[in-house]
């Protein structure tokens, strides 16, 4: 796993400790699910200011921010995609849901190691159907 850009380390830098840490944590699973399948390789940026990572191939993006006024840390994905609820129906008591895009992870809670893995399995190997 690469080192955490200077960017991105600036503007967790502005986030309680607690939820720097969770989004470090966080990172580390998203490479973890990304290293299993020798298929996804992972950008890390800021999209809208916010820490990201996308697959290079195929997959939509996993979007993480600081939301100090719900004292959570906010898991974003594409609104179009069915993930959050895929997710609320497969982990109801992980996040705290804000559907179509949002998942909220308490500040004080632990890391939903096994529900992160599975958000992020799904978000990488994600592929949209176009209608006919």
């Amino acid at each position: 796993m690469q080192p955490l850009s200077p960017d991105i380390l600036n503007t967790i830098a502005t986030w309680p400790p607690h939820a720097q840490q969770l989004l470090l944590h966080a990172r580390t699973v998203l490479f973890d699910v990304a290293a299993a399948n020798p298929a996804t390789q992972l950008s890390e940026t800021l999209k809208w200011g916010e820490p990201a990572w996308r697959p290079h191939k195929r997959g939509t993006t996993i979007r993480m921010s600081w939301k100090a006024d719900l004292g959570a840390l906010g898991l974003f994905v594409d609104c179009k995609t069915d993930l959050c609820a895929r997710m609320q129906s497969d982990f109801p008591d992980a996040f705290r849901y804000a559907a179509p895009r949002a998942l909220y992870l308490d500040a004080n809670a632990a890391l939903p190691h096994d529900a992160l893995r599975h958000l992020a399995n799904m978000a990488f190997r994600y592929k949209r159907v176009l209608p006919v």
